[in-house]
């Protein structure tokens, strides 16, 4: 049976990687700077509006920091994967920084929680297999100068979702709103400091207004799963996310799924079962 933690953590993922795929799109055309940037600050109005809307209570400073905190790691490991897409060098940043977002919460979560059942750690084991299968990890042949951006772009995302887990205890939007003003502001000095040219150009609006939205809900629905479960399998699902990056570029891109890409499709759906069990 799915239960929210279940259902939660699969639309984390879902939107994530949609998300990630018009991030990429996006990133062809414009600088991967413009593209957070532009995108994090449709975010933040989006937020703000659904907060007066709702009226969530402002939560403690402790929820702010920590939802700062997911900021400027998540705003760092967003760069450089969608540097990574413009450059082309998915095929080495994919799998390295997806194993290493997932497998950094996996370890905390145990820490934090305890060990899982039997049937759950299975099925934790089979997502990281699956997350690397997917992104396209088998075979690969790396040197290490293609490792370090890779490395810290999962140590980024790994840190992100230890960061949102803790800062959405007491509330959901909230921190939200603090991950989006730290990611905007560090991006936004950083891109002026080093005078890049940050602003994207019009044809690249409309997938930067979708990879918001997107983005904004896989942060949501994590923060979610998180909450409602445990850090560790809402971290492997959400890390997820390349599947469906992989699937909606064969859609509508028309690209190829490999072999080794359907296998880890098909150990992500065992696992997702093995984590309802």
């Amino acid at each position: 049976m799915l239960t929210a933690p279940i259902l939660f953590g699969l639309l984390s993922a879902l939107a994530w990687g949609a998300g990630d795929f018009n991030g990429g799109l996006a990133a062809k055309r414009s600088s991967p700077y413009g593209v957070v940037i532009v995108a994090h600050t449709i975010s933040l109005g989006l937020l703000l509006v659904l907060i007066a809307i709702i009226r969530e209570p402002v939560p403690p400073v402790r929820d702010w920091l920590w939802g700062g905190a997911a900021g400027l790691t998540g705003g760092i490991g967003l760069l450089l994967l969608y540097r990574a897409l413009a450059e082309g060098r998915m095929s080495v940043a994919a799998p390295v920084s997806a194993v290493l977002a997932a497998a950094i919460p996996v370890f905390v979560g145990i820490f934090q929680d305890g060990s899982p059942g039997a049937l759950v750690l299975v099925g934790i084991i089979l997502a990281l297999a699956a997350v690397w299968l997917v992104s396209g990890g088998a075979g690969l042949s790396f040197r290490f100068a293609d490792l370090r951006q890779p490395v810290v772009a999962g140590i980024a995302f790994g840190a992100f979702f230890i960061c949102l887990e803790r800062a959405s205890q007491t509330s959901l939007w909230w921190p939200l709103v603090a991950i989006r003003i730290v990611s905007i502001s560090s991006l936004l000095g950083y891109a002026m400091l080093t005078r890049q040219d940050w602003l994207p150009k019009r044809e690249s609006l409309v997938p930067i207004l979708l990879s918001s939205v997107l983005d904004t809900v896989g942060n949501a629905s994590y923060a979610m799963s998180a909450r409602m479960g445990r850090l560790d399998v809402a971290a492997v699902l959400g890390s997820l996310y390349p599947g469906a990056t992989v699937l909606l570029a064969w859609v509508f891109l028309k690209e190829h799924i490999s072999r080794v890409q359907t296998i880890g499709i098909l150990l992500a759906l065992a696992a997702i079962v093995m984590l309802t069990l």
